[in-house]
C-alpha cells in the first residue's frame, strides 16, 4: 500500500511538472501577466476600447496594444484606420496604424517628451470619422509610473478570462443594466386577427358558377386590377346575368342608334325637339345601365378583379362552386397590420387605463417580441362584461405583421401598466440560472468577468426585475452569458486562446 502511495505521489509530480513546463513552454505572443500594464477602457455610442498599455513616462516609448469592438454587434473594428494621439499640454506623440492585419486589434509605441496629466485620443477612420479619450498622466519616471501601475491592478478571485477574441467570434454583448418603470404584469394569452381597418371582402354580384383564372390561394400576392375568376350563370333558368349584360348592351345600342338618327334629322328640323329630348333621355338610361354592368360583367358573365394590391387572407369559395349573389369569395389585406386580442380577468380593470406596453410570445421560435419593435399601439380596452361571452374583459392591440407571428393563432401576451417608481433591470439573456438561484455575468474589465448572484423580481419575458445584487453602473454581459462561464470550467477553453498580445 505504501509503495503504491509512493507511486501515485511521484506520477502527481511529474504531472506538474510537465504542466509547468507546457505552461513555461506556452506562446503568449507577448501577453506576459507578469508585466505591469495599464487598461485602459472607453465607450462611446459607436465603440469599445479596451488596450493595454506599458506605463507612461517621460521620454520612454510605452507600447499600446488595442482592440477596438464595434457596437452593437460587438464585432471587431475592420477596414479603417486608427490614430493614436498623446497629449501632454502642447506637447504630443502620434502614430496612425492603416488596416490592421488582424481586425480589431490595432498596436502603437507613444513617447511622451513631457510629464503631467494627459489625454490620450483615438481617431477612427471608416467612412466618417469617430473620436475616442482617455485621461491618463505621465510620469516623470519609469520607476514611478511602474509602481503606481502596480497598485491600481484588481485581483479578481473568482474572475473569469474571457478575451476579446473570444468574445469576437460568438454572439455576445455587454451592457448596463436600465433602471425605468416597471409596473404591474398581466400575463394572459391572445388572438392574433386581421385588421379589419385593411382586409377587405371580395363577394358575389350575381347568381352562377366559379370558375377560377389561376391558383387562388392563402397568402398569394396580388397586384391591383388583376383578373381572378368568372362567375357564369349560363344555363340559369332566371336571374341570369349574361343575359341581363347581353339585354343591356342591345338596349344601349338601340337606344344610342335611335337617338343618332333622330339628332341628324333634328338639323333639318325633321322631328321636333320634344321627341329628340326623349329620345336623349333613353340613350342616357341605357348607357347608365349598360356601363354599370360593363364594370363587373361580360358576355360570360361576372369578372372578379382584385381592387388593390395585396395579399389574400382567406379563400371561402372553390372552382366550380355555385354561388348567390352575395356571397364571399375571398378577402385581401392590403397593410401588413393584425389586431391583437387578449382577455383578461376583472380584477385586473383598474390597470387597464395605465397599460404602457407590451410583450408577444411567438409560438414559431418561443422568442418575445416588444411593443416597440412590432410598432405595437393600445386600441381599446372594455368597459362592461357580457355574460353572454363570458367574464374576461377583452383588450386589443394593434401591430404590424411580423413573419414569427401566424395570423389566427394564439400567442403569450405579457401587458405592462405604468409604476410610481423605476426599477433596475436586465435582459433576460443576461440571466443564469443554477438550482433556482440567479446569477449575472459582471464585467470587470472587457476580458475579466465575474459571476455575481442577484436577487430578482417580475418578469416581462424581456426584461427582469433585479432586487439586489448589482447597481446600475455594474456593466454586465447580456449575450454570450452561458459560453462565458462555460470559459471558467471547460478546459477547451484555453484564456488566451488567440490572443494576439
Amino acid at each position: 500500500m505504501k509503495q503504491i502511495s509512493i507511486f501515485v505521489l511521484i506520477l502527481v509530480i511529474i504531472t506538474m511538472s510537465c504542466s509547468v513546463n507546457e505552461s513555461d513552454n506556452h506562446d503568449h505572443s507577448g501577453h506576459d501577466h507578469g508585466e505591469v500594464k495599464l487598461q485602459l477602457i472607453a465607450y462611446t455610442n459607436q465603440f469599445e476600447l479596451f488596450a493595454e498599455a506599458d506605463p507612461f513616462s517621460k521620454g520612454n516609448a510605452s507600447e499600446i496594444l488595442a482592440h477596438f469592438t464595434s457596437i452593437p454587434d460587438f464585432k471587431p473594428l475592420a477596414d479603417a484606420s486608427v490614430t493614436a494621439i498623446l497629449k501632454v499640454g502642447s506637447s504630443e506623440a502620434k502614430q496612425t496604424v492603416e488596416n490592421s492585419e488582424t481586425p480589431g486589434i490595432f498596436r502603437f509605441s507613444l513617447k511622451p517628451e513631457k510629464s503631467g496629466s494627459g489625454k490620450l485620443t483615438f481617431e477612427i477612420t471608416k467612412e466618417k470619422k469617430y473620436i475616442i479619450e482617455v485621461d491618463l498622466v505621465v510620469y516623470a519616471d519609469e520607476h514611478n509610473a511602474v509602481h503606481i501601475a502596480e497598485k491600481k491592478q484588481t485581483e479578481h478571485v473568482n474572475a473569469i478570462n474571457f478575451t476579446k477574441e473570444q468574445s469576437w467570434k460568438i454572439d455576445f454583448a455587454t451592457e448596463y443594466p436600465t433602471f425605468d418603470y416597471f409596473g404591474k404584469l398581466i400575463k394572459t394569452s391572445a388572438q392574433l386577427l386581421p385588421n379589419q381597418s385593411s382586409e377587405t371582402l371580395i363577394t358575389a354580384k350575381t347568381n352562377g358558377v366559379i370558375k377560377f383564372h389561376k391558383n387562388i390561394l392563402e397568402g398569394q400576392e396580388l397586384k391591383s386590377g388583376e383578373s381572378l375568376l368568372t362567375i357564369s350563370g349560363k344555363g340559369l333558368a332566371s336571374d341570369n346575368a349574361e343575359v341581363r349584360f347581353l339585354k343591356a348592351k342591345n338596349n344601349f345600342e338601340a337606344a344610342k342608334a335611335d337617338y343618332d338618327r333622330k339628332f341628324a334629322l333634328s338639323q333639318n328640323q325633321i322631328v321636333s325637339e320634344k321627341e329628340l329630348e326623349e329620345s336623349k333621355v333613353e340613350f342616357q338610361n341605357a348607357k347608365a345601365v349598360f356601363e354599370n354592368l360593363r364594370s363587373n360583367f361580360n358576355e360570360n358573365g361576372q369578372v372578379v378583379f382584385s381592387p388593390e394590391k395585396g395579399t389574400i387572407n382567406h379563400v371561402y369559395a372553390e372552382n366550380g362552386q355555385y354561388v348567390e349573389a352575395g356571397e364571399a369569395l375571398f378577402s385581401i389585406c392590403k397593410e401588413h397590420k393584425l389586431v391583437v386580442k387578449a382577455e383578461v380577468q376583472q380584477s385586473y380593470f383598474p390597470y387597464l387605463s395605465s397599460i404602457t406596453s407590451f410583450n408577444i410570445k411567438s409560438s414559431i421560435n418561443n422568442k418575445y417580441y416588444s411593443k416597440k419593435e412590432l410598432n405595437g399601439k393600445l386600441l381599446s380596452f372594455g368597459k362592461h362584461i357580457d355574460g353572454d361571452e363570458g367574464y374576461l374583459i377583452p383588450v386589443n392591440f394593434q401591430i404590424d405583421d411580423n413573419e414569427s407571428l401566424l395570423t389566427g393563432s394564439f400567442v403569450e401576451i405579457i401587458i405592462k401598466t405604468k409604476a410610481e417608481s423605476k426599477s433596475l433591470l436586465v435582459p433576460n439573456t443576461g440571466l443564469l440560472e443554477e438550482q433556482g438561484n440567479y446569477f449575472v455575468l459582471v464585467q470587470r474589465n472587457p476580458e475579466t468577468f465575474e459571476k455575481v448572484e442577484v436577487k430578482v423580481g417580475v418578469s416581462d419575458g424581456v426584461n427582469t426585475e433585479i432586487l439586489s445584487g448589482i447597481s446600475k453602473t455594474d456593466r454586465i454581459v447580456t449575450r454570450g452569458a452561458v459560453i462565458v462561464k462555460l470559459a471558467a470550467v471547460s478546459n477547451s477553453l484555453d484564456p488566451h486562446a488567440g490572443h494576439v498580445h
